[in-house]
Formats: C-alpha cells, structure tokens, sequence
C-alpha cells in the first residue's frame, strides 16, 4: 500500500511539472502544503522526492527546500547511462540493436546541421587512423566520429542515448579488433561511406550507410559471441 501512495504523490508531482505548474528551476511547495493537497503522508511524499531525486528531476537541497532541475536531457538520461554500465557484460548485443535502430535515425537528421568544420574534423579522425593503428585508437576513432555526427543531431534526448549507448559498447569493439584481422580497413571504409553520403547531403544514403555499419558490428558479435569478462 505504501508504495502504491508512493507512486500516486510521483505521479501528482511530474503532473505538475508536466502541465507547466512547476517549471525548471522552481522551488517546490512546502513539504505540509504539498502533502495536503496531493492527499499523501509526508513520509510518502519524501519517497516520492527521493525517487524522483535519482531520476534527476528534483533537486534537495538540505536547508533550502527541494528544486525541480533544470529538466536537460544530459541529466535525466544519467540514469540510464547507469544502469547500462552495470549490465554492459550480458547486454552488448541487446545494446546494439538498440543503436542499430536509433543511430540512423541521428545520423539523418544531423546531415543538414553538418558544416565544413565538422566535415574537417571528421576527415582528421579519419586520417588519424590507419593499418598500423592500435585497437585502442581505433576504438577512440569510432566513438569521435560518431559522437560528432550525433552531436549535430537535433534532438537532445536521441543524441544523449546514444552517446550513452556508444560509450556501452566500446568494450565489444575492442574484442572485435581484436579478433577481426579486417577490422580497422572495415571499419574506415564504412565511415567513409557514412561521411560521403552527409558530405553529399543525401541523408537517406547516410542512414542506410549507418545502419549497416552498426549491425555489422552486431552481426559479428552474434556469431564470435560476447567479449570475455575481465
């Protein structure tokens, strides 16, 4: 019962928050006050506001009341990003597939907001990177390139999960380089077909480039099976 009234004070607070009531930055009402009008004990409205200080959307602040955040994708995706480090070991596959099908989706609508610095940059990551490369550095690589690209992504949230979701998988890269002798000359090729497509200002070329770069990663995997365990 007592988590059922839990939930009803968190849902009654992120209504608020939801309908504009409380906005980013406000300070929340005093604990008595709030707890009346919600119908909850106190002591289940401080589960609520705890609960929904992990998530990052409140801020208590100890002899200043409780704040809602400034709400930016960055801070309510930390936990996610979280969990993803704590089960990375028996979810790469899973983790990828999931990028499999967001990443294009980035990657297409970063294409218009790319400009000729980026272009720049992205061909020095590039050319930083050869036959003779360590896997280190090309892990380091691939993770630049794609950051870049989706960092031009307009969408926040999409843009946050994924570099939450590309920092997941870095380990499953390594072991790929590790055991795939074609990796680096792969892996360049495919980014080079992924850079001329956004270079070109064809987005729809871009994602579908996007999408067999990362389930080539994925469908590799499948088959040599998961990184082993440190």
């Amino acid at each position: 019962m007592a988590s059922a009234v839990t939930d009803r004070a968190i849902t009654a607070i992120k209504q608020m928050v939801v309908d504009g009531e409380l906005k980013p930055g406000d300070r929340l009402p005093p604990e008595k006050e709030l707890s009346e009008r919600i119908g909850v004990s106190r002591n289940s409205l401080r589960e609520a506001v705890k609960a929904l200080s992990v998530i990052r959307v409140l801020d208590v602040r100890q002899g200043d009341g409780t704040y809602v955040t400034a709400l930016e994708p960055e801070q309510l995706l930390e936990s996610l990003a979280f969990v993803l480090d704590l089960h990375q070991d028996a979810s790469y596959v899973e983790i990828l597939e999931i990028r499999r099908l967001l990443e294009p989706v980035a990657v297409e609508q970063a294409c218009p907001h790319l400009t000729d610095e980026d272009f720049s940059a992205l061909d020095q990551i590039m050319d930083d990177i050869d036959a003779s490369s360590g896997i280190e550095e090309l892990v380091d690589a691939d993770v630049a390139f794609h950051r870049l690209i989706n960092d031009r992504c307009p969408n926040d949230y999409l843009s946050t999960l994924l570099e939450s979701l590309g920092g997941s998988t870095a380990r499953a890269r390594v072991w790929r380089g590790l055991t795939d002798d074609s990796a680096v000359e792969r892996t360049l090729s495919e980014h080079r077909r992924i850079l001329d497509a956004l270079r070109a200002r064809r987005p729809d070329l871009a994602r579908t480039y996007a999408a067999a770069h990362v389930a080539g990663v994925e469908s590799w995997l499948l088959q040599e099976g998961e990184p082993p365990t440190e």
